[in-house]
């Protein structure tokens, strides 16, 4: 079982905090908005990498014990790998600005309302999840010249097209999390080459085939942003208004 793994670094926008309390325990924050700048409170360690040189390859587990401050904040917040698909930087020093690719991911994932990322309708949606993506690796520069298209997301009737094209070359999976996100709770991800497992307080809760191609980062955030891809479309995208929220961590470890 390895520690902390030491090349994690922070990434903020303006009104946004990360502390390192203790060697084991990390406190990410966002400041009282009104909805009107994007917040993000981000550790990962792939800023300033090739994807090709992301450090993580199946098989892996991530265990570590966390609690977000308030049941009601609106955006986003988890913890897990993913491959960065957009990189678009968001203000973020440091960043690399990589080709758009298609998401490969494994995580536990909260998406508050109007948050809505699953392409599948039998899948949840919002709230805690434990979620996998797994999609091949098409040629940047075929994406960018594709990027126009997402603008008809905004139709409905185009963005249930697109939905449906989506779900041609992206598989998922998800389950949606029971536990209480505003209490402590010891949470783990395996990804193993043709499997991830999750668990949450040492129970196995969900298991699915669909695991993500490496190699991936490791990123721990809260933001206050939204995206809706719903089954009647259209899209939406944006910031919400929050009080002051923190999740914090503690006990990030690896085997």
């Amino acid at each position: 079982m390895t520690s902390f793994v030491s090349q994690l670094r922070a990434r903020l926008t303006a009104g946004a905090r990360a502390r390192r309390q203790e060697p084991q325990l990390w406190e990410l924050g966002l400041a009282e908005s009104d909805g009107t700048d994007y917040q993000v409170a981000q550790l990962d360690d792939y800023t300033g990498l090739s994807r090709r040189a992301f450090p993580w390859r199946a098989p892996v587990e991530l265990q570590l014990r966390a609690r977000i401050s308030a049941s009601d904040f609106l955006g986003t917040w988890g913890f897990g790998w993913w491959n960065d698909p957009f990189s678009v930087g968001l203000g973020l020093r440091g960043t690399t600005r990589r080709l758009p690719t298609l998401p490969n991911a494994a995580w536990f994932f909260h998406a508050s309302p109007p948050n809505y990322l699953a392409l599948r309708d039998d899948h949840p949606a919002v709230g805690l999840l434990a979620a996998t993506f797994l999609a091949p690796r098409l040629p940047g520069a075929l994406l960018v010249l594709g990027a126009p298209a997402l603008a008809l997301g905004f139709w409905s009737p185009t963005a249930r097209l697109l939905r449906r094209l989506a779900r041609l070359l992206v598989r998922e999976d998800a389950a949606a999390v029971s536990a209480d996100p505003t209490l402590w709770h010891d949470y783990s991800v395996r990804w193993e080459p043709d499997a991830v497992s999750f668990s949450v307080d040492g129970v196995e809760f969900f298991c699915t085939s669909v695991a993500p191609c490496g190699p991936l980062g490791l990123v721990i955030w809260i933001d206050n942003q939204y995206m809706a891809f719903p089954p009647k479309g259209p899209m939406a995208l944006g910031t919400l208004a929050n009080p002051a929220a923190t999740l914090t961590l503690t006990n990030i470890r690896f085997s």
